[in-house]
């Protein structure tokens, strides 16, 4: 099936395009009354995740609203430890918890990566669902946690402000945490290419808590876990590439180190100038962010001022995904991302004079 918009995908190719294409992150969720709708139906945030009808429903729900450049699988990053066996829940107000998590060494040393077509076949039935209904509309985004995010919460047993416990194993034990991320990588590779022969065009890893790291434990822990993913990638599926985007939310520093790995594209929060970056990694990769999220609290007149800023700021020619530099917060008002989305449109071209001749 042909697509009928792939500036999304040729931005990440770096290939000329009329437009900034633009997603947001968690641009299926809380934000959205349809979505609220459909979670209440589902009975809970896993049973929505795991029921591909309704998977594709959230997946659809932004689209139908706004003029969006892809679709993001509606899932969730800790399904991978999930079919590892440690038990996820969700505790109302506390975010994701595991009934067991990795503390001892016989349970690390223990560890599997799963099989996704046994263990996560409801991701691959909603992939292929989610990628039948779009019908040639936009490209499907696929998607993983890194190796190293999702160790955290498979040490700590659920979110944490200071990773105490991941870090100790880091310094005193950094075999069972290799370990660790040894199965991780192999999980995620698996799982990442399940999702592209299923009908993801492209994937994104997402590295929320590798900018928690000193710089050498980032090279160590987390980027040559996420380099190996990289390389074992389908990168072709239909006759067609399939790019991949790397986000290390807090890695602007490192943004030369990543561009180095193989990936397509690099996201970017909110803390590194986008033109910044662009002069240092060059073409090697496209880039994609990296408007705050909280810029959607504000006005019509300041959320068109700061989006272009960072039109600017990037400049002339392809390679730039436009998206917020970490997820939309469940408070925004759906209205304020149109505005966003429609002033990256409009404003955008200009920046892309050659590919619209």
């Amino acid at each position: 099936m042909i697509l009928k918009n792939d500036t999304f995908l040729r931005a990440l190719l770096r290939e000329p395009v009329p437009y900034t294409p633009v997603w947001m992150m968690r641009q299926a969720g809380r934000y959205l009354p349809e979505y609220n709708q459909t979670r209440s139906r589902a009975g809970s945030f896993l049973s929505l995740c795991k029921n591909p009808d309704l998977a594709t429903e959230v997946t659809l729900q932004p689209l139908a609203r706004f003029p969006l450049d892809a679709a993001i699988l509606f899932s969730d990053i800790l399904t991978v430890p999930d079919a590892m066996g440690l038990g996820l829940y969700f505790a109302e107000g506390e975010g994701p918890k595991f009934e067991r998590p990795l503390r001892d060494e016989w349970e690390i040393k223990n560890l599997t990566a799963p099989d996704p077509s046994v263990h996560l076949g409801y991701v691959m039935d909603a992939v292929c669902q989610i990628r039948k209904a779009l019908a040639g509309s936009v490209p499907l985004i696929g998607f993983s946690g890194s190796p190293f995010t999702l160790a955290c919460y498979m040490i700590e047993g659920g979110s944490s402000s200071d990773f105490l416990h991941t870090k100790t194993m880091l310094y005193r034990r950094p075999d069972l945490l290799h370990h660790i991320l040894e199965i991780n990588a192999k999980a995620v590779s698996d799982y990442l290419n399940a999702q592209i022969e299923s009908g993801a065009q492209a994937v994104m890893i997402f590295d929320s808590w590798g900018g928690a790291l000193s710089e050498a434990a980032y090279s160590e822990f987390s980027l040559a876990y996420m380099e190996k993913i990289v390389s074992s990638l389908h990168k072709t599926r239909e006759g067609k590439r399939v790019p991949s985007i790397v986000f290390t939310k807090g890695g602007g520093l490192w943004i030369e180190k990543i561009a180095s790995i193989g990936c397509d594209a690099a996201g970017l929060d909110w803390t590194m100038d986008i033109g910044r970056a662009r002069s240092l990694v060059g073409d090697r990769i496209a880039l994609q962010g990296n408007l705050d999220p909280c810029v959607l609290f504000s006005t019509p007149d300041a959320i068109k001022a700061e989006t272009q800023k960072i039109l600017e700021s990037f400049g002339h020619g392809s390679g730039h995904v436009f998206n917020l530099g970490h997820g939309i917060s469940q408070y925004t008002d759906p209205e304020n991302a149109r505005i966003m989305i429609e002033t990256v449109h409009s404003s955008s071209r200009k920046y892309h004079e050659v590919a619209s001749q």
